[in-house]
């Protein structure tokens, strides 16, 4: 049964019925804003942001600060939102969804100004006795924000906390597989009283999100697919408007055999089965050095098969937040065992629960010939791969055509870091799992498949803005030895003048 469906309208918008993953019952239905609404939108926060940008840090920090509160005190609002659309674990909708934002929103409120903040740059060279330089950051304008369904409340907030902060307008669109838990951010800032337009919150289907990307807004920051992502890029790109896209993953684990064994096969469980498996720095591929996969291979079996899969209470594991995404799970599990993986655990649609939920699954003896292994499976699946020694390990680490994040795991410090520095991927851990996303100081963007563009931390925030080169003269322009009449006298005077700078010594020192 499929998480939505068309429902019939007889007005000019599309309107969808949602279920939950967790037992396919209905829980509401969306009217899919159209090309209209979205252009609507777009003019509406381009008005906004005018007096947005007009207001300090300080006053728009004010503005996170009280949504922060107001999210602290309605934690249990959101994470039930987040569950009954998602069906991940109670632990795991608080800590991604609710601490990561309250993080975030802290965080931006305290920092944006000082990342922000107008400074001199020296000038070298002869330059510097004549010219000085400021850079000014300037907020683009309108950002267009396309968030996804893994993690419908931190991607959206995450992200527009960063833009707002940075002076611009936000259009923010959700995925319609969890469009209730995307409006409850428009729903906090509208309650903490933020100005009408600075920050809209559509729903809607794919084509509202394309109508967003061609709507004329000044930047589009995607979260998603691979396949969507290249058609953002092409559009924006069609248009000469920035994009960051941050899309689909095939986490690479490196497991040393100096690794603490131990920890290293709890990093692997939960770096597979967080968030059902279902977030872009998932541990996808793992590669064992030989001397310890047997050992490793015996603690992550036990441990998988200790794992709760549930609908309720307490629980590990939770169900699979999309119809389509299961397919593909069951589709690269059963291409790996006619292949020759062995399946350790799992393996199959959990038989006891009623909805979308595949059992947390190990396979060993899998290679680079299996889907498992070479496209993103996005579920709880735990895939491991026997290698002779650290240099196979890296050399297929790097073969994919995905580069979001890795981890290293050894004891040796320095070995941990020429390994992670020659990772083709956009960042790596050593001895932990893939947390970058989480650690706001952290730039976070993919390679290759995996993206263009990163957010977060400073780089993040000035993303959103256009970084401004301010040239003034000392002496107020009277000096203008290069400027015309051109002659042959000024071009000899500057032909002896490089000499001197590049051709000896001292010029080289001052230039």
């Amino acid at each position: 049964m499929a998480i939505y469906e068309p429902l019939e309208s007889d007005g000019p918008r599309r309107r969808l019925r949602l279920r939950s993953p967790v037992d396919l019952e209905p829980i509401g239905e969306i009217e899919c804003a159209n090309s209209r609404d979205v252009e609507r939108a777009v003019e509406r926060a381009r008005k906004a942001q005018v007096d947005w940008e007009a207001l300090s840090f300080d006053e728009r920090a004010r503005y996170m600060e009280k949504v922060s509160r107001l999210l602290l005190d309605r934690c249990d609002e959101v994470v039930d939102k987040v569950i009954e659309e998602t069906g991940k674990a109670r632990a795991e909708a608080v800590s991604m969804e609710v601490f990561s934002s309250l993080d975030s929103l802290c965080y931006y409120a305290k920092n944006t100004k000082k990342f922000l903040r107008p400074h001199k740059k020296r000038l070298h060279g002869l330059m510097g006795f004549a010219k000085q330089l400021r850079i000014v950051y300037k907020p683009l304008g309108v950002i267009g924000i396309i968030t996804p369904w893994n993690g419908p409340f931190i991607l959206a907030m995450n992200q527009t906390v960063q833009a707002l902060m940075a002076g611009n307008a936000v259009v923010l669109k959700g995925s319609e597989v969890t469009p209730f838990s995307t409006k409850l951010v428009g729903d906090f800032f509208e309650e903490a009283g933020l100005p009408d337009g600075v920050l809209q919150v559509l729903m809607g289907d794919g084509a509202t999100g394309a109508a967003l990307v061609e709507s004329g807004v000044d930047k589009i920051s995607f979260t998603g697919s691979v396949v969507t992502g290249r058609k953002v890029a092409e559009a924006c790109g069609r248009q000469l408007i920035p994009c960051s896209l941050e899309l689909g993953g095939k986490d690479a684990m490196i497991v040393c055999a100096d690794a603490d064994i131990e920890r290293a096969a709890n990093g692997a469980l939960i770096g597979s089965c967080m968030n059902t498996g279902q977030y872009c720095c998932g541990t996808e591929r793992i590669y064992v050095v030989d001397s310890v996969c047997d050992e490793f291979v015996e603690k992550v079996v036990a441990g998988a098969a200790k794992l709760r899969q549930g609908d309720s209470g307490e629980f590990d594991v939770g169900a699979i937040f999309w119809d389509r995404q299961l397919e593909i799970v069951e589709r690269h599990v059963d291409d790996a065992v006619a292949k020759g993986a062995t399946v350790r655990v799992g393996g199959r649609r959990n038989p006891a629960l009623k909805g979308l939920f595949y059992e947390p699954t190990v396979l060993t003896d899998v290679n680079h010939s299996m889907d498992v292994m070479t496209e993103e499976t996005f579920g709880p699946v735990i895939s491991i791969m026997k290698v002779p020694d650290e240099e196979e390990a890296l050399r297929l680490a790097n073969e994919s055509c995905y580069g979001l994040n890795g981890n290293v795991w050894t004891q040796d410090k320095d070995k941990a870091l020429r390994l992670a520095a020659r990772m083709e991927t956009g960042a790596v851990c050593v001895n932990d799992m893939a947390l970058t996303y989480g650690v706001p100081e952290a730039p976070f963007g993919g390679r290759k498949n995996s993206g263009i563009g990163q957010v977060n931390g400073k780089m993040g925030v000035r993303g959103y803005c256009h970084t401004l080169p301010i040239i003034i003269d000392r002496f107020g322009g009277k000096q203008l030895a290069s400027g015309y009449p051109y002659s042959f006298k000024k071009i000899e005077g500057m032909q002896k003048l490089m000499k001197l700078l590049w051709g000896s010594p001292i010029g080289r020192w001052l230039s």
